[in-house]
């Protein structure tokens, strides 16, 4: 079935929908005991329902809807470089055996995803190409790598091969978003790791102590509003700023021919600013206030990622998943079954077992399925309701920015080449 009336949305409807998007599935939050008990984040619940009315618009009335994706990139961009401004050289040496551990688990994820994918197609009697269309390609990789191996794939004799893997990018995105709170929230309970905390603070990441990015040195900052006033100020220029010097370093990276995610440049860029100001900080004006307004900032990047998330959410575009066939679906319940045995018997032990473990937990479940993005909104949505976890927030952007895309285009990249 094909669309016979087509509607565009330009970035500033498409952002005044992400945020009625937003504030219903806040509503939703409060009001449906569900959706808090198993920490769905409001931009799941409050996204799916819009893309639920564009799919009935798209059946019933024929019309397909398409969303500028300006300001949704421009919020992901704040929020990645929120991430790296929280990111400093202690907190990461500290959770260095936790990354290693993450990558070795990512690696085993990704074979994993592969290997289940292309045996559920031979036994089904399809081309293991199918099976590589809905493998680690989609699931790790979400929906820019199914572009990228799209080609591949087309030119190895697969002809849909675009259909079926951002279809499966799709129905990762929500599976990894929906699995990742529930899981974390079932393991936080069973082994007693935390109390239910009464903190408010937007996504439970309360400002914390610049001299110490931990639980323990969060503070409320409380002040007059013209205070506050100058404090966002700053915290929005330094934002901005950082976000265009690594823009310009992502340019340089791409010259050397490697791909990364377009976040990657003003993620490093902010983890250096970060740094060097703690370094200059500490070694000439120990008493003076901090120059970087941390706490702002870390407020302003999750305004941005809620943002993000509700505007991508109202652009799925569910009716792609239903012309999904029956052995595919399969493939994809499958890797969805593996991923969450996986992080909930292997990831939480490997890391372990502690609250740190299980909130890593829902952000492997987000990222292993969709996009880094949703691993940090699943990792978000159980702060919120317990407490704020540093070392999570360091180790998935860096996982996901630095190794998701090259393990995992070197494991495709075998797997293509084997006579399967």
């Amino acid at each position: 079935m094909t669309a016979e009336h087509f509607i565009h949305l330009d970035m500033y409807q498409t952002a005044g929908v992400g945020v009625i998007a937003l504030l219903l599935g806040m509503l939703l939050t409060r009001k449906v005991k569900f959706l808090k008990r198993f920490c769905i984040p409001s931009p799941v619940s409050g996204g799916l329902i819009f893309s639920l009315l564009t799919l009935c618009l798209y059946y019933f009335a024929k019309t397909e809807f398409s969303f500028d994706a300006t300001l949704k990139d421009i919020c992901m961009m704040l929020f990645f470089t929120s991430v790296g401004f929280q990111s400093n050289l202690s907190v990461i040496k500290s959770g260095g055996k936790s990354l290693l551990v993450l990558l070795a688990l990512l690696f085993g994820l990704i074979v994993c995803q592969n290997l289940i994918s292309v045996g559920v197609a031979k036994l089904w009697g399809l081309d293991s190409l199918v099976g590589m269309a809905a493998g680690s390609i989609p699931m790790c990789g979400g929906h820019g790598t199914a572009g990228g191996f799209s080609p591949v794939l087309e030119s190895m004799g697969l002809g849909n091969a675009a259909t079926i893997t951002m279809a499966a990018a799709t129905f990762g995105l929500i599976a990894g978003s929906m699995i990742g709170g529930p899981l974390a929230e079932r393991l936080i309970r069973r082994h007693s790791l935390c109390e239910e905390s009464n903190d408010t603070v937007d996504a439970g990441l309360a400002s914390f102590e610049a001299t110490n990015a931990s639980p323990e040195g969060r503070t409320q900052r409380l002040g007059t509003s013209e205070t506050e006033f100058q404090a966002y100020t700053r915290a929005t220029y330094q934002l901005l700023l950082t976000m265009a010097a690594g823009t310009l370093l992502g340019k340089l990276i791409n010259l050397t021919g490697v791909t990364f995610p377009t976040y990657f440049g003003p993620l490093l860029v902010a983890v250096a600013v970060r740094n060097v100001a703690d370094l200059v900080h500490r070694r000439r004006h120990p008493d003076a206030p901090e120059r970087l307004e941390l706490g702002k900032i870390v407020t302003l990047g999750n305004i941005c990622l809620s943002l993000f998330l509700g505007m991508a959410m109202v652009s799925l575009r569910l009716w792609e998943l239903a012309g999904l066939a029956l052995p595919l679906l399969v493939i994809l319940l499958a890797q969805v079954t593996f991923m969450a045995a996986f992080a909930y018997f292997v990831a939480f032990r490997c890391l372990g077992r502690n609250y740190d473990s299980a909130v890593l937990v829902s952000g492997i479940c987000g990222f292993g399925l969709g996009a880094t993005p949703n691993a940090m909104a699943n990792m978000s949505a159980v702060c919120y309701k317990y407490k704020y976890a540093v070392n999570p927030f360091v180790i998935v952007p860096i996982v996901g920015a630095m190794f998701v895309d090259l393990i995992n285009t070197a494991v495709i990249t075998i797997f293509l080449n084997l006579p399967l």
